[in-house]
């Protein structure tokens, strides 16, 4: 008994014990995009990755110059001085729809100071108005979601499926992706 319970614990013990190699590389990694984000050049843009989740309408997130992907915001974006660039028809089995999931812009324009309401994920997101995008990578490191493992819970549950709650007509209830740095 004691001989099964032994094999047994070591095989749960060992995945993680060779997961150690991963998470330093994985840290490596965070650090390397870290230090090449802090020697962007400053200006009046922001960085933007496009991150598309079908049946959603935010863009992307979008973060100043130099700061890290952890200040970064998901946004909604407001077409109405400047089109994004994936501006196609949205259609299922349309091959070239979102084909620039995971490119980096360099976005001109500004934050409005209001707010949309995104139903599919359910989530209170910052509006930003373009007046003009730059491809800056289209492929750049890291995964397609920049702030990767700090995705927030509703689009967490909407991407899984959850059981979904209406928001709060009070307003009390914050809903908005901006989670802020982890500490």
């Amino acid at each position: 008994m004691n001989k099964l319970l032994l094999s047994l614990l070591g095989a749960a013990l060992l995945p993680a014990l060779t997961q150690c190699n991963t998470l330093e590389k994985d840290i490596a990694g965070i650090n390397a995009r870290n230090a090449e984000i802090a020697r962007e050049p400053r200006g009046n843009y922001f960085v933007g990755r496009r991150y598309h989740v079908p049946a959603t309408r935010f863009w992307g997130y979008l973060r100043q110059p130099g700061q890290t992907w952890r200040t970064a915001q998901l946004v909604i974006m407001d077409e109405s001085a400047c089109r994004t660039p994936d501006r196609l028809p949205e259609y299922t089995g349309n091959p070239r729809y979102a084909y620039d999931n995971n490119y980096e812009y360099r976005v001109y324009g500004k934050y409005t100071g209001k707010y949309g309401y995104e139903p599919n994920s359910n989530l209170r997101l910052p509006i930003f108005k373009p007046t003009r995008f730059e491809v800056a990578n289209t492929t750049p490191a890291g995964s397609s979601n920049p702030r990767k493992n700090m995705i927030p819970e509703p689009l967490l549950c909407a991407l899984l499926s959850c059981p979904r709650q209406p928001p709060s007509r009070s307003g009390k209830k914050n809903l908005s992706a901006k989670t802020g740095p982890e500490r």
